[in-house]
């Protein structure tokens, strides 16, 4: 069996892969040309090389690619027009092909209202701004920036970022000690699964359960630390671990800040137990009703490992995030990111560095604190008009809230705003399963999701479930 590739068309710059079996050329070309159409690999109006671009590819004489179209054309596959070429005809289309039925398959269709958590509206993506970053950056980039690389990332953006996070997150760091990732979900498979770091490791008992799966499949024993209102317990740290994970600005997904005491405590934790913190700063830019929160790390440089991304400011499409590392961990980090995993997108590192030197990543993230603030109003008053007996906490930062509900109705909610086709997250989903918390009973709403136009339907669809009987009564409660 011959295999060639054949220029299609030309001037089209496109490649047919075709495999000639033995036998005669022209049968062979004919069963390889209409096999390619059943396939749907030439898609109905497709149009074919000339006859002498075809047999000059192939090797073949000029004729038996005419023989081979003409039997094609006369079987209803191809049809020929004078000054236009020869086509893959209108009505070659093969029959669908039944479905295979697959895991998953019977799945609830998409919602109509997609409160849930971690997602910045989409439709608000700066594209005119991040299209000029983009074009300056390119033009500006000298020939070295599209070769191998540094595998801690381009150095424009890892100084436009020690600037940024100094000015607005109190982080203490210069370019080398910043290294580029695709987010914080690669960092810990970076971390944990480069063999980095090891277990056990403490956690907050609530928790994204994405990242409990990554920690579990790299074989990292976690323990879950109490929260309350003012966070994480860092009392409970044990001399068994010597690394905790916390998210102390903004705790996930309850919402609150780890109080001052317990940020001093960690640091002392972290000096006197030659212990590390993993600090994951997912949505540091979105504070509405109190002063920011710096980083842990501006406390202990030295013992902070402190990881942030885009994926909430602006989107998780852009798989750019960064780690700053203390001295002790650069070389063994470095060694595994160029072992085992693969390097953030060079065009993306560019267009970032100019987009934060320009002042346009700052006036994006001011506009949409302002946004996410008018919704979270308008999230907030809803819920005290229509739901009373529904409680919002969380709400002083970041892209959803935690909606206390009345014991024991979480699950009949759920159900409710599945049915309703509104999307919403279960607090338990977020328990660490050895965690010894009270039981709670919520949902996670984001109102970040939905486009403007879109979000007064989803808050009213969202109102309406919250006001069924079996959500807005508690168990058991009834009629004696």
């Amino acid at each position: 069996m011959t295999e060639n590739w054949v220029n299609l068309a030309e001037g089209l710059g496109a490649d047919l892969h075709l495999e000639l079996p033995g036998g005669g050329r022209r049968a062979a070309l004919t069963r390889a040309l209409r096999a390619a159409v059943r396939s749907g690999r030439l898609a109905p109006g497709t149009r074919l090389p000339p006859y002498r671009s075809l047999a000059a590819d192939l090797g073949l004489a000029r004729n038996t690619v005419a023989d081979a179209y003409a039997e094609l054309v006369a079987e209803g596959w191809l049809t020929a027009r004078q000054g236009s070429g020869t086509r893959v005809a209108l009505g070659a289309q093969p029959p669908p092909a039944r479905p295979t039925p697959r895991p998953g398959a019977d799945r609830p269709p998409e919602p109509l209202h997609d409160l849930r958590q971690g997602q910045p509206d989409a439709a608000s993506f700066p594209r005119a701004a991040w299209l000029a970053s983009a074009r300056r950056a390119v033009t500006a980039a000298p020939n070295e920036a599209f070769g191998p690389g540094d595998p801690r990332g381009r150095p424009e953006l890892r100084r436009a970022l020690a600037a940024y996070l100094a000015r607005t997150r109190g982080v203490r760091t210069d370019a080398d000690h910043i290294v580029v990732c695709s987010g914080f979900a690669h960092a810990l498979r970076l971390l944990f699964g480069g063999g980095v770091l090891h277990g056990p490791l403490a956690v907050e008992g609530y928790g994204l359960p994405f990242h409990r799966a990554l920690l579990k499949q790299a074989g990292t024993l976690t323990r879950p630390l109490t929260v309350d209102e003012d966070g994480a317990r860092i009392d409970e740290l044990s001399e068994a671990e010597r690394t905790v994970l916390l998210t102390p600005a903004h705790q996930f997904p309850t919402g609150g800040p780890l109080h001052s005491r317990r940020r001093t405590a960690v640091a002392e934790w972290a000096a006197s137990s030659e212990g590390l913190i993993l600090e994951d700063d997912y949505d540091g830019e979105f504070r509405y009703d109190r002063q920011p929160v710096g980083a842990v790390q501006g406390l202990a440089p030295d013992r902070v490992l402190y990881v942030g991304s885009v994926s909430k400011s602006l989107s998780p499409a852009i798989r750019l995030g960064w780690m700053v590392l203390p001295d002790r961990l650069m070389d063994d980090v470095l060694t595994a990111k160029g072992e085992r995993e693969a390097w953030a997108g060079v065009l993306d590192q560019l267009t970032l560095a100019d987009f934060l030197d320009s002042g346009s990543y700052d006036r994006h993230v001011r506009r949409m604190r302002q946004r996410y603030r008018d919704r979270r109003d308008r999230f907030v008053t809803a819920l005290a008009e229509h739901a009373p007996h529904v409680h919002a906490t969380g709400i002083a930062a970041g892209l959803h809230a935690v909606l206390r509900l009345p014991s024991g109705t979480e699950p009949a909610t759920v159900h409710a705003a599945t049915r309703a086709g509104v999307a919403v997250d279960a607090l338990s989903a977020f328990r660490h399963p050895a965690a010894r918390l009270p039981r709670e009973d919520g949902l996670v709403v984001g109102y970040a999701t939905p486009p403007d136009h879109a979000f007064g339907a989803a808050l009213q669809a969202l109102v309406r479930v919250l006001r069924r009987p079996e959500v807005s009564r508690r168990r058991g409660a009834g009629s004696p």
